[in-house]
């Protein structure tokens, strides 16, 4: 081989890495970074049960995905039928009165009580007041968690 035709080898390398380096930098960059989030900043987006507010989904540097929502029930409503799925959840009531399926059981909390959802667990959350009510949902997913 002649030196031009390895130039050309090495440049050919050289650009083909370029992609491979660019993704790399958008997968680091879209990782979640530290951040504060104020209340009035998060949007309400109405739907038939009251309101969710989105405040983040991404992966961070330890988790393959972290995931912080607000939701406010009205009056009797619930989120969802009982479910499950491999993500463990974390629920802290803001405000009102629920009643929550834990470990096979309904339990009857007020503002201020944290619920922690194991993985595959069937679990619920309602709103049993007479007002509003609102609470924190946060969910991750790791590489035991899976997909």
């Amino acid at each position: 081989m002649t030196r031009r035709e390895y130039r050309l080898i090495i440049i050919t390398a050289l650009i083909m890495c370029v992609p491979i380096v660019i993704l790399a930098y958008k997968n680091k960059a879209l990782v979640l970074q530290s951040a504060a989030y104020e209340w009035k900043d998060m949007k309400a987006i109405p739907n038939q049960k009251g309101e969710r507010r989105d405040v983040f989904d991404s992966p961070t540097e330890t988790l393959d995905k972290l995931e912080l929502h607000i939701t406010t029930l009205n009056p009797g409503d619930s989120s969802h039928a009982p479910h499950q799925h491999a993500n463990e959840e974390l629920l802290i009531i803001k405000e009102g009165n629920v009643s929550a399926l834990v470990a096979g059981e309904w339990k009857q909390l007020g503002p201020g009580s944290v619920i922690y959802q194991a993985a595959y667990n069937l679990h619920s959350i309602r709103n049993t007041g007479s007002t509003r009510t609102t609470y924190y949902a946060l969910q991750w997913r790791t590489e035991k968690t899976g997909k």
